[in-house]
């Protein structure tokens, strides 16, 4: 493509290309163009560039979607990074951030690769049952409202 070309949306998503990079909207790959797509991989960095038929679709042809919530997560973690480190009254250098995020997301991308390869399911799937394992750790470790609501009571008992 030149720069002088101009190509529509359609057109985009069905050139050949290695990476497809929706970047911009929501559902921009459907049921009805996700069979256009010519990319052997597509790399969500919109948020919910894909809509859930155009996976089963992608899927079918081979295409390797990363998906968003994978794809995006830098930006949500240095975040919490701010968040943690603005609540202890500390401050990282630019070097220690950009360590920690990168040792987050290669820890995280391996564990969502891995269970993946291991259930015979797409890296979505992966990443949706990783988030759900880590929500349940969590409750499993600090207890849930319910865990609340009977210490408080037991405690108003007293």
């Amino acid at each position: 493509m030149t720069r002088a070309s101009r190509s529509g949306p359609r057109e985009l998503l069905a050139l050949e290309v290695d990476i497809l990079v929706p970047a911009a909207l929501e559902n921009a790959i459907t049921a009805e163009n996700a069979g256009d797509v010519r990319a052997g991989v597509v790399l969500e960095v919109a948020n919910g560039p894909t809509a859930p038929a155009a996976d089963e679709v992608l899927a079918a042809a081979g295409v390797s979607v990363i998906p968003d919530i994978l794809a995006n997560a830098g930006g949500v973690t240095v975040s919490y990074f701010e968040w943690a480190q603005n609540r202890a009254g500390i401050r990282w250098t630019a070097e220690e951030v950009a360590d920690r995020l990168k040792e987050r997301m290669v820890t995280e991308s391996e564990a969502i690769w891995d269970l993946a390869q291991d259930r015979g399911v797409a890296l979505r799937t992966a990443a949706y049952a990783h988030a759900l394992q880590r929500i349940s750790d969590a409750v499993d470790a600090t207890g849930s409202a319910d865990d609340f609501r009977e210490a408080e009571n037991a405690a108003e008992a007293l």
